[in-house]
């Protein structure tokens, strides 16, 4: 299906495109029931942004343990005249879009004769997080042209529209969410999109110290088990679940050996878990955990093989003082 040929969300100042219309809820129930009786127990972090997980999600990333956030911005601050270059007949493409607070910096080194010469595609399964960055931009911005993108980037990457001069950007250290075989699948189809002239600005969150990255996910606030739990409530809605979120705890903790933050939910009861449309009851026992994230760390050898593995260009790797964040330039 086309860019253009999608059921759209029409506003004064700005379309949204939905690729979500096609999905079938019997898979999506399907796709639940299967982590939930898995011998390891997940549920896809997919399932995190609905309305209230993304607004937990952006105070998580205000928050003076999540140093990804504040780190990212200040580095982006410091290339922005060199990644946003020539800003003529530009396409700013954002997976995974979220706010509006990233794309910002790049947006405010545009003239505003030539906002009129560049189209921002935000990509999220969000609708609340599209339609609130794209009426903030397109007050803020006039004349930036805005067609926003309802889908799942892991599916719908070759819905991008393909004219124009291209920059891709994935901020946040999303791509740790996948396994590296994941990612590394992902990056290639992302390459096999490109052509010449494309950018893609991948952010990466850097291997540390295990104290910063726990502190990050186990705020004091507890806004973390809150977007944590916050899961069920969205399980509960759409496989009309009996989830009780207090009847979960929230876990976070480095994985050293794989290099990756692990979030978990841990039953503090037995639990049964019901609904008309599973095949049986799902038995949770006092102790059991529901693995509901990853986030992986990378090295500069990760950033150099994803590259080999995918015959990704690197134009340029920027990073803070403390090397606790990255973004790469690919071409």
């Amino acid at each position: 299906m086309d860019f253009l040929e999608v059921p759209t969300i029409k506003k004064k100042q700005f379309v949204i495109g939905n690729f979500l219309t096609g999905e079938s809820k019997h898979e999506i129930i399907a796709d639940i029931y299967k982590g939930l009786t898995a011998k390891q127990k997940y549920i896809s972090s997919r399932f995190f942004y609905d309305d209230n997980g993304s607004l937990l999600f952006e105070k998580i990333t205000e928050l003076p343990e999540y140093y990804p956030t504040r780190t990212e911005k200040s580095i982006l601050k410091g290339i922005v005249s060199e990644i946003i270059g020539n800003s003529e007949q530009l396409n700013i493409i954002e997976l995974g879009s979220g706010d509006c607070s990233k794309i910002s910096i790049l947006l405010d080194t545009v003239s505003k004769s030539k906002l009129n010469h560049i189209r921002y595609i935000p990509v999220d399964i969000s609708e609340a997080a599209i339609m609130k960055s794209a009426g903030f931009l397109a007050v803020k911005y006039p004349g930036l042209k805005i067609h926003g993108l309802l889908a799942d980037f892991m599916k719908h990457l070759t819905t991008l529209p393909g004219e124009g001069n291209r920059l891709i950007c994935f901020f946040g250290s999303t791509l740790g969410n996948l396994t590296r075989r994941q990612a590394t699948a992902f990056l290639l189809d992302i390459k096999t999109l490109m052509r010449p002239g494309d950018r893609f600005l991948l952010g990466l969150d850097m291997v540390k110290d295990i104290d910063i990255v726990e502190a990050a996910y186990n705020d004091k606030q507890g806004v973390t088990a809150l977007f944590n739990k916050n899961i069920l409530n969205v399980i509960n809605e759409y496989a009309q679940t009996n989830f009780n979120p207090n009847d979960f705890k929230h876990i976070a903790f480095y994985n050293a050996e794989k290099a990756r933050i692990e979030m978990h939910l841990m039953s503090t009861t037995d639990v049964v878990i019901r609904s008309a449309d599973f095949p049986e009851r799902v038995f949770l026992k006092k102790g059991e955990t529901i693995h509901t994230e990853n986030s992986h760390k990378f090295t500069d050898a990760d950033i150099q093989n994803f590259a080999t593995a995918t015959g990704l260009k690197i134009e340029n790797i920027y990073s803070d003082k403390n090397q606790w964040f990255s973004l790469v330039n690919f071409k």
